[in-house]
């Protein structure tokens, strides 16, 4: 990182919330009779609850990622701050948000890649500013509440001097009190601007930055991601099971090597904007686990995979508007593969 490794900046989180409203007894057998807002079935609603806008700022080093903020949020600042995560280095998929209306992984975005500079007259305007913590004394130092405020509890180190000169010292971050009374302020550390937190688009919105995944989930389980052969085995000339009967060559793996890494995330769900613009659309995920198996050569359902996606809300629905690939944090290049699957529906 150069020069920035040590150093220390301000970043203010501001992150979109949401409360959700408790269902009524007979809500739901209310809900159950409606009939559903697509043609094709989509069951989509607003979610109904409290939403207001919340700003934490914070003092941290700018190759941190947007995780470690919320985490330092939750730990000494809000603990009421809800947000999903899981193995905190971009394999589980689990902590996808919009930042800054960009759908990408918490874990995997650093603050000095996302942090912008607000114009002065509107940077506070509306928002509910929090508190303010230092990242460095975070972790060793407790927060107490006092007349409504978070206020940090500090435990000074005294130097004494025989010309009474005495000064209360803290860390490099808190104020300098001299021994005449006076207050000297550090330097006040550079100002990265701000970071925005939303929950993933297209998705219901459990609470704050939980977003309910499970409709990508059902999805994928309906086009059945999972190898389908024939059942046959295969036998070497003394009549014993082969044992490499599914032995490929290394171009056949390259052809849906990578897209085994999906993870499921999200990400280039909320990044379409036919699925999150709540369209009755298949999503990218689903179609890529699809595509990885057509590619796979042991697999021998290709036909019924092909039929499965050739319908109104299937591949049908794909606009190629190619934004699904541009933040997939496992590098597939989601666009290319829903094109691909365009020509094999129209070419079968």
């Amino acid at each position: 990182m150069g020069g920035i490794g040590n150093a220390t900046a301000t970043v203010t989180i501001r992150v979109k919330r949401f409360a959700p409203r408790p269902e009524r007894p007979n809500r739901s057998a209310v809900t159950a009779l409606r009939k559903p807002a697509s043609p094709f079935g989509s069951t989509r609603k607003r979610p109904r609850g409290k939403q207001w806008s919340q700003e934490y700022t914070l003092r941290v080093h700018p190759h941190d990622t947007v995780l470690d903020c919320l985490l330092i949020i939750k730990r000494t600042l809000d603990p009421t701050l809800a947000f999903r995560y899981s193995c905190g280095h971009g394999m589980c998929g689990s902590d996808a948000v919009a930042v800054n209306g960009t759908p990408t992984l918490l874990c995997t975005a650093r603050i000095s890649d996302y942090a912008k500079q607000l114009p002065q007259n509107t940077q506070n305007e509306g928002f509910r500013r929090t508190a303010t913590v230092n990242r460095s004394a975070a972790a060793t130092r407790g927060f107490a509440a006092s007349g409504g405020n978070v206020t940090e509890t500090n435990t000074t180190e005294t130097t004494e001097d025989t010309d009474a000169n005495s000064v209360s010292a803290t860390d490099a971050n808190a104020t300098v009190v001299a021994a005449e009374g006076t207050v000297a302020p550090t330097p006040l550390a550079p100002d990265l601007g701000i970071i925005e937190l939303a929950p993933l688009p297209g998705f219901p919105v459990q609470r704050d930055l939980i977003a309910d995944i499970d409709p990508m989930l059902d999805q994928i389980k309906r086009l059945q991601p999972y190898l389908q052969a024939d059942g046959k085995l295969a036998t070497t000339r003394e009549g014993k099971v082969d044992v490499f009967e599914y032995l490929q060559k290394p171009e056949q793996l390259a052809k849906y090597e990578l897209l085994s890494n999906c993870i499921a995330c999200g990400v280039c769900e909320g990044s379409c904007p036919v699925f999150a613009g709540g369209e009755a659309f298949i999503g990218p995920a689903a179609l890529v686990m699809a595509s990885r198996f057509l590619n796979d050569s042991r697999d021998d359902a290709a036909q019924q995979r092909l039929d499965a996606i050739d319908t109104a809300d299937g591949i049908a629905a794909c606009q190629s508007v190619r934004a699904c690939g541009r933040q997939c944090p496992r590098g597939i290049d989601v666009g290319e593969e829903m094109w691909q699957l365009t020509t094999a529906v129209r070419e079968r």
